[in-house]
């Protein structure tokens, strides 16, 4: 690349997370990032002002992924709420599981800036719960949940399936009886919401 002009953030964030894979979270410098992508680390400066902003920008980038494919589910067209509910969490563990299973050094990485980037993991898990709101909403409108409190409903159920989405359980979702207990889990939640 010759032009900053046709420098984008978009591209930075691409060559981010090659660099990141790479080298690891504790290596990576935004003079790697400016390298791979054939421009001077102030170029890179421009769009983002600090490395930190960078690590930042791409760790939501990367949260943002999950949250537009269960925005999928969530804005869907009709299903009963059960079922969006059922399908929201399981593509939710879905993800997780593709994330850590088919890239595990950048599964590995995100795991250490997630650390870094509180603001960015909490402004993700509010997107994540009122997803979920929406859906217990959906369900108590159609008369097919009981909940006097969906945003607390939601929190509950979001918390209860945290074995399935939170990245320090990543080890055990490779283990033979996860898809089994996944359901378990589910089904259990979705007992408990039933009108």
């Amino acid at each position: 690349m010759s032009t900053t002009e046709t420098l984008t953030a978009d591209r930075i964030l691409e060559a981010t997370e090659e660099v990141l894979r790479r080298f690891g979270p504790s290596k990576a410098t935004v003079v790697d990032v400016a390298r791979a992508l054939g421009v001077s680390h102030g170029s890179v400066y421009r769009h983002f002002r600090t490395k930190a902003a960078l690590r930042e920008a791409v760790t939501a980038r990367w949260l943002g992924r999950t949250e537009e494919l269960l925005s999928e589910i969530t804005e869907g067209p009709a299903g009963s709420a059960e079922e969006k509910l059922r399908a929201w969490l399981s593509r939710l563990f879905e993800a997780k599981r593709h994330k850590a299973g088919d890239d595990p050094e950048l599964f590995a990485t995100y795991a250490v800036l997630i650390t870094e980037a509180s603001d960015v993991v909490d402004e993700h898990l509010v997107v994540l719960v009122s997803q979920v709101t929406r859906i217990v909403e959906e369900g108590v409108r159609a008369g097919e949940f009981v909940a006097a409190d969906p945003v607390s409903v939601a929190q509950a159920v979001f918390d209860a399936t945290a074995r399935f989405h939170d990245p320090v359980f990543a080890p055990e979702w490779r283990r033979p009886s996860i898809d089994d207990e996944f359901r378990a889990v589910c089904e259990l939640l979705l007992r408990g919401l039933r009108a």
